[in-house]
């Protein structure tokens, strides 16, 4: 693994990690969150946090189904702090909605035409 990925998971362990202790909104974790990753973890962890919020409203009615998810949130964070992978089925679960909820590109030329073409359904790669 690259030094730079390395970091990445830190970064975002830690970003994830704060989001769980209320010290961090998801919103403001996305906004942090590395730009432009091809790191498949960093990616379904991405999607995990967008889920994360998404179901901020049942999370709210039901206990156990919130207890579920911290404890699914911990275990990426946990993982990835460790510098290590997340298992495969964590990737692929996420795999779908990648086209749906893309990571943010960089503030530049080349970030904008990578937002540019996605939001066309076409690609850049």
């Amino acid at each position: 693994m690259e030094h730079k990925e390395e970091n990445n998971r830190l970064y975002v362990a830690q970003l994830l990690h704060l989001v769980r202790i209320g010290q961090l909104s998801v919103r403001e974790a996305m906004l942090k969150y590395p730009k432009d990753v091809k790191d498949e973890s960093l990616i379904a962890a991405y999607h995990a946090l967008i889920h994360y919020e998404a179901d901020e409203d049942i999370r709210a009615k039901d206990i156990l189904f919130r207890e579920e998810q911290d404890d699914y949130l911990e275990f990426i964070y946990n993982t990835l702090e460790k510098g290590e992978d997340l298992p495969q089925n964590i990737i692929d679960s996420y795999k779908d909605f990648y086209d749906t909820a893309p990571i943010l590109h960089e503030k530049s030329t080349k970030g904008f035409w990578k937002s540019f073409w996605k939001n066309l359904n076409i690609k850049d790669d």
